[in-house]
């Protein structure tokens, strides 16, 4: 097993020891002091060693591997591409490349982001700059195949391979993809998997591509500390009209709320949008152009709410989302942990709400356990009427746990 560089408590970015452009745009950013991922990663990755990050969504991961990825490109630059980033999903590529972009601001390092839903002149100009080579690509596994295939992209010099949201990646059945973009790839190089879970799928993954790797953990499958959480015990035709009532007149700027089906997203934004409320839906059904104008307007504060399948609830780095809200119980305990997590990032804090139906206790007890402690728990307001007890031993969704294509099937009786 390497040996682990030592970690000590780092008061400030200096102490690295990155390069003039790297501090440059920390300082423009207004980055002062390293989160506990990146205090620990940090000097791994500068030190060439192979490393697992296991960390929830919000702790700085991204920045972690990043800013000593772009200090060794400028010690230690390589014809050809440098370095690959792989995402599970086109947000979080979108959200990475964008990171990048603020990173290297000052830097002579060039990036491109590939990733499916383009037209045919961008192909173009992404297989002319791949070809051509650029220092960083930040990519989904599918479209970064179809150009590999090609056999048009150089990264016979490859230094740096990342894969964020490993855990995601998987659960959308992108192992095989993974595996055979690897195979592109030169053995002696530096691999860095980013988890929020270590599965034992993960973990078989890891000992196949990375060599005697660094683990770090940093708060594994636990909302942020800054996050006030609290459940509701309803019935289904109570949901909305308590989601009416709990943000109606309040000064919440950014409200998520995640629902377990599509017809069900767009059921909740028409009737918040009947109550007045400034509201969109964001499912699979839209064209990824109008994804993107919808997350556009969310972040600048152009809409109030935002409803959502499990296609936001993790990857995207939208900054001071007041209120997070389970309309339902996510299926997957872990699935929790990345809603909420939208909320009370980088320490601020933030409000997390979950109803819960009389079949949804059982999974709502799961994610306690998970998590380590109980969530408050209260019926909705006397004017809706009692909401169901909470015996999660009696109650159980009549359904079983979420296959990979991310359909729950009746149990056979």
């Amino acid at each position: 097993m390497t040996e682990q560089i030592n970690t000590t408590e780092t008061p400030d970015f200096k102490q690295f020891g990155f390069v003039d452009g790297v501090m440059q745009a920390l300082d423009s950013i207004g980055f002062a002091n390293p989160t506990p991922i990146q205090t620990q990663i940090i000097p791994n990755v500068m030190a060439g060693l192979d490393v697992i990050g296991c960390a929830q969504t919000g702790t700085g991961k991204t920045a972690a591997y990043l800013l000593p990825i772009l200090h060794r490109i400028i010690e230690n630059p390589v014809k050809g591409i440098n370095t690959i980033i792989i995402a599970p999903t086109r947000e979080l590529a979108v959200q990475i490349a964008q990171q990048l972009e603020g990173f290297s601001y000052f830097l002579n390092i060039s990036s491109l982001p590939v990733y499916g839903g383009t037209d045919g002149m961008e192909w173009e100009q992404q297989k002319r700059a791949l070809s051509q080579g650029v220092d960083i690509v930040v990519a989904t596994p599918g479209k970064l195949i179809s150009f590999l295939n090609m056999d048009i992209v150089p990264v016979q010099n490859l230094q740096h391979l990342v894969l964020d949201e490993a855990d995601r990646m998987l659960d959308m059945g992108f192992f095989d993809d993974i595996m055979r973009i690897i195979s592109y790839l030169p053995e002696k190089r530096n691999t860095l998997l980013f988890s929020a879970t270590m599965p034992p799928r993960i973990r078989e993954m890891s000992k196949k591509i990375l060599k005697n790797p660094i683990e770090v953990n940093i708060a594994l499958s636990k909302p942020a500390a800054g996050i006030l959480q609290i459940a509701y015990l309803v019935y289904d035709k109570q949901k909305t009209k308590l989601l009416a009532s709990l943000i109606s007149g309040r000064d919440l700027q950014s409200i998520l709320v995640f629902a377990s089906t599509k017809s069900k997203v767009k059921s909740i934004a028409r009737e918040l949008a009947a109550e007045g409320f400034q509201v969109a839906d964001i499912h699979s059904d839209l064209e990824q152009s109008d994804r993107e104008k919808v997350l556009l307007k969310f972040k600048n504060r152009q809409l109030q709410i935002l409803v959502a399948t499990d296609v936001l609830s993790r990857g995207i780095d939208i900054e001071n989302i007041s209120l997070v809200v389970n309309y339902d119980v996510p299926r997957d305990a872990e699935d929790y942990v990345h809603r909420v997590g939208r909320t009370a990032r980088a320490e601020q804090t933030g409000i997390g709400i979950t109803f819960i139906n009389q079949e949804e206790q059982a999974e709502f007890a799961r994610i306690e356990k998970l998590i380590g402690y109980e969530i408050r728990k209260q019926m909705p307001p006397e004017s809706f009427g009692p909401g169901p007890e909470f015996n999660p031993t009696v109650n159980k969704r009549k359904f079983s746990r979420k296959p990979a294509n991310g359909r729950a099937k009746p149990r056979k009786k």
